[in-house]
């Protein structure tokens, strides 16, 4: 999806609030993937990512900026925790998985947009199978007549299945075995090859298995099979690599957590440093071995994030510091950012809690009073408290319509009002006192 700035701005801006300079530094960024791609020859090798450093506190959005991401791009993109990972030598995982769960996704993303392609002839294959699992086969050598009968007889099962009247009727299946393409692509290639030697020792050669299910349940599993045999793999596998390379992005998460304090021990976890260093040559540009052949990190965009509220950006080593020449500061929320928040996105949490309880056949409304309410008593808890950002309104709503939810079957077809009174009535108590609230808000 080859967007201008402007036009990512204001997608993000339909799920996220304010962040007006995160959001058109990541969007610039990405825009500059797209210009770099259409730069020929020497040039284009010479244009760098420039890898973007976002600060601020939780529940502001930094993550979310990144799932939107995702969601937007049709461009491979993981996102990883920097304190899941361990220095060469401990337990845990190396920093290289990073890359090689990025090649996953970018294998998975062309497999679906491959299978979307051959969709028709999918659909057509899966058609024919089960219909001739239905009918009584025709005999070799039949007489044209019969061969007729037979045609017509398959056209008339035809419109059955596409009306769903064969749905619930039995037939029996030859499913393929789980490929090595499932195993955990976190693991070194050698190891893969290992699991994979295993899979197909202990598998006693099995290639595929007989099952009896219904119609409704074989068109799924027939899908996938159909799906596999029309696939050409290889290609699969170069045009995955050429994406993960060249439009692949890596969003680390929790980076203040492997940043070493100048005031802490460092002691206190031997391996931070070491895994900064270990992320460093990953993220400078480096080969990096996978189960579907080697993969440059070279212009892979590197997206950071962390609260940074023990450590500081200068505490990560400078090697690294350098390598995140973009950052940008995501401001706190203010009890007017918290209002906005739950009345202008598209999936506001006042929109997902009326859709829940509309299940139920309640119609929930919230009064303009009571959401601003909200909105100031999240913003009160978290100034009293921990500041978790936004992510203090879904324990706050949650409380306030406890007794709601837990009776809704008891007001189906009626509209329950979320008033003023109501909210005080829940919160002002667990407010007043600073231990509930640092337990219960």
């Amino acid at each position: 999806m080859n967007l201008t700035p402007k036009q990512t701005v204001a997608y993000l801006d339909e799920y996220i609030i304010g962040q007006l300079n995160a959001k058109k530094s990541i969007a610039i960024a990405l825009r500059n993937r797209y210009r770099r791609l259409k730069l020929e020859g020497e040039m284009a090798d010479e244009v760098m990512p420039k890898n973007i450093l976002m600060i601020g506190s939780t529940g502001v959005g930094k993550t979310e900026i990144a799932r939107r991401m995702a969601k937007m791009l049709g461009l491979p993109f993981v996102k990883v925790e920097a304190s899941k990972y361990t220095e060469v030598g401990f337990v845990g995982r190396d920093v290289e998985s990073m890359v090689r769960d990025l090649m996953m996704a970018s294998i998975n993303l062309v497999k679906a947009e491959h299978k979307e392609k051959n969709r028709e002839n999918i659909d057509a294959h899966v058609e024919k199978t089960i219909i001739e699992k239905l009918l009584p086969p025709l005999p070799k050598g039949a007489s044209e007549e019969k061969k007729s009968d037979y045609e017509k007889s398959f056209e008339k099962m035809r419109q059955k299945f596409r009306d769903g009247e064969v749905d619930e009727l039995k037939i029996e299946v030859e499913i393929s075995q789980g490929n090595s393409d499932s195993n955990d692509s976190s693991l070194p290639p050698e190891m893969l090859k290992m699991q994979e030697s295993f899979i197909k020792i202990l598998g006693s050669g099995q290639n595929s298995i007989k099952k009896e299910m219904k119609v409704k349940d074989a068109k799924e599993a027939l899908k996938n099979e159909a799906s596999e045999k029309l696939l050409d793999f290889e290609a699969v596998k170069t045009d995955a690599r050429e994406r993960a390379q060249n439009g692949g992005i890596i969003f680390i998460d929790e980076i203040d957590k492997i940043a070493v304090s100048a005031s802490a021990s460092h002691r206190s976890d031997p391996s931070k440093e070491g895994v900064q260093r270990d992320l460093l040559p990953i993220v400078e540009g480096s080969d990096v071995n996978t189960k579907y052949g080697s993969i440059k990190t070279d212009h892979i965009l590197f997206i950071s994030a962390g609260a940074f509220h023990v450590s500081k950006p200068s505490d990560l080593i400078p090697e690294l510091q350098g390598r995140f020449p973009l950052r940008v500061e995501l401001s706190s929320l203010t009890e007017e950012v918290l209002y906005q928040i739950l009345t202008q996105p598209k999936n506001s949490l006042l929109r997902q809690y009326e859709a829940l309880l509309k299940v139920e056949g309640v119609k929930l409304v919230f009064d303009d009073e009571a959401i601003r309410a909200i909105a100031k008593i999240a913003q009160i808890t978290n100034e009293k408290t921990e500041d978790i950002g936004a992510r203090r309104l879904h324990t706050v709503i949650e409380k306030v319509l406890e007794d709601i939810s837990y009776s809704a079957d008891e007001h189906a077809n009626e509209t329950l009002h979320v008033t003023k009174e109501l909210v005080h009535e829940k919160l002002d108590a667990i407010v007043e006192s600073e231990d509930s609230s640092r337990y219960i808000l």
